[in-house]
């Protein structure tokens, strides 16, 4: 197993500074929370990459909240509900679609530039699996990039908070109590620019795991950074299993390897899938068709494409005028356009890729883990308000409501100081450590490779336990490998936090033996 921290050494020894709360990650999640809290508290918000890579950035489709006449909490509970195939935690997604309305006000107020009508009222439209109009958007598909941005405009006017840039997580530190009290970091440019940053609450918000997988929409930083720490502190996490891959992303990754994401909203405003026949096959899988819930949509492209030996499907979109397209979709309309694809008169090749996971570091309703000091919210955390599937876009509301309530929870509370009494545990310097040894960085990408295709073939869109099993018995060989390794550098230190978190994403997988939501075993008999 890898070790309890993945870097080597005296941990007294390195610099270290103190602060009242430390946000790992600047996306919505992160940004969001900082807003909240109380102004006099020092924070300092750290990202691996800068405020431009998050996959909040990247979100295309918009924010579900029931704000629109005709819809209600009740309607949004329930279609969230039955996305999730009821396995979502009841008393968490009642107040994610209570407090939703709420604070997308908030973002109003702070000059988020939602799409209007000329009325002046929110501008909203369907997804899958929504049975109401409830998403709001920026920019028609670029709601991401204008909510994250705007509020990091903002966030950087503040005079308490510090964003650190290209800092990357690799450990927590706790205390003989579990209370966690101080971040262990490093450059993720310079070798050997390790440091410590002590705080009284450490707030999680690193985002998701689309790197694990060859083909993501996620942005480079999701390497479970998060997770894996979070697991080897000893915190506690649920519904790893529950991965969702996005039905319809360009097949081929972008120069950074990340796939550009065709937005659900492009089947809410009337897309139809087409096989290699152009025939529509969706009719026959759902009653919403080309609606349906993403798992649904993601397996029936699958199937398509083993069936027809081909790498993607169609999207038809070509009934809706070229000055419709554009005004409506312009950032997809534009990256299509690139790629020689012209959406107004011709189908858009898609495939499912990696895109969202519904499971993380195991939270209450107002962001606290199993551990004192340790919270999380965004897709690094798991409230349980997804429960197998999560409903398209509720992630980025659940960005506003946890973050919000995470800082009111810490501004209610100022007592304590920076870092535990004994802020190192026992084993911060484990005895009988094995002989440090250096891998190459060549033999360190190809272990990323191997990660990254036994995820894809053993723990994707479908699973079965032969193949789990094969996959946890070859993660396990290369944990041995790396078990020793001198973590000098970003490469090093992802590798241990990739093959950590994959090993136990396989592991939730195995031991769920049902087909249920985005977890589909072909060996289960009652799928």
């Amino acid at each position: 197993m890898i070790r309890r921290y993945i870097w080597q050494g005296d941990l007294k020894k390195l610099p270290q500074e103190t602060c009242d709360v430390v946000i790992i990650g600047t996306g919505l999640a992160g940004i969001y929370t900082a807003l909240h809290l109380d102004p006099a508290l020092r924070v300092i918000l750290i990202n691996k990459f800068g405020l431009d890579e998050s996959n909040s950035m990247f979100a295309q489709g918009g924010i579900a909240a029931a704000v629109a006449a005709g819809d209600s909490p009740t309607l949004h509970y329930e279609d969230s509900w039955i996305a999730g195939a009821g396995l979502n935690d009841p008393t968490a997604l009642q107040v994610l679609v209570s407090e939703g309305p709420e604070n997308i006000r908030q973002l109003q107020q702070w000059g988020v530039p939602f799409d209007l009508d000329l009325t002046g009222k929110l501008v909203v439209s369907r997804e899958g699996a929504h049975h109401r109009d409830r998403i709001v958007h920026c920019h028609g598909d670029a709601t991401g990039f204008y909510v994250t941005s705007c509020l990091a405009g903002r966030l950087q006017q503040l005079s308490g908070c510090r964003i650190e840039n290209r800092t990357m997580l690799v450990d927590f530190l706790d205390d003989e109590q579990d209370r966690v009290g101080g971040i262990l970091v490093m450059s993720s440019d310079v070798p050997d620019q390790f440091r410590i940053i002590l705080a009284r609450q450490i707030i999680l918000a690193t985002g998701g795991i689309g790197s694990l997988y060859p083909r993501t929409t996620n942005a480079a930083a999701a390497t479970g950074d998060g997770l894996a720490a979070a697991i080897r502190c000893g915190a506690e996490v649920r519904d790893l299993e529950f991965i969702q891959f996005h039905p319809t992303a360009l097949p081929e990754p972008d120069a950074n390897g990340r796939c550009f994401l065709i937005s659900e909203a492009v089947r809410g405003e009337g897309g139809i899938l087409r096989n290699q026949r152009g025939k529509a096959f969706m009719a026959n899988e759902h009653p919403q068709a080309d609606l349906a819930p993403r798992d649904i949509v993601a397996r029936a492209i699958f199937r398509q494409m083993l069936q027809d030996s081909t790498e993607h499907v169609w999207l038809d979109v070509t009934h809706h005028s070229r000055s419709f397209l554009t005004g409506r979709f312009p950032m997809i309309y534009e990256t299509c356009a690139r790629r020689g694809i012209d959406m107004a008169t011709q189908w858009i090749p898609v495939a499912p890729v990696q895109h969202y996971f519904m499971g993380g570091v195991r939270t209450d309703t107002n962001g606290r883990t199993s551990l004192p000091g340790l919270w999380s919210c965004g897709e690094a955390a798991c409230t349980g308000i997804y429960g197998a599937n999560r409903l398209a876009s509720n992630s980025l509301l659940e960005c506003l409501v946890f973050g919000r309530r995470i800082a009111q929870a810490i501004n209610a509370d100022h007592s304590g100081e920076p870092g535990p009494a004994s802020w190192l545990s026992a084993d911060s310097q484990p005895e009988g450590e094995t002989e440090i040894r250096v891998i190459p960085a060549d033999r360190l990408q190809t272990i990323r490779h191997l990660v990254r295709q036994l995820m894809n073939r053993h723990c994707g869109i479908m699973r079965d336990e032969g193949g789990l099993t094969l996959a946890s018995e070859q993660l396990q060989a290369l944990e041995q490998e790396i078990s020793g390794m001198a973590v000098r550098d970003r490469l090093a230190a992802e590798i241990c936090q990739m093959v950590q978190s994959a090993q136990a994403i396989v592991q939730a997988a195995l031991l769920r033996k049902n087909s249920i939501g985005a977890h589909y075993r072909t060996d289960d008999p009652n799928r």
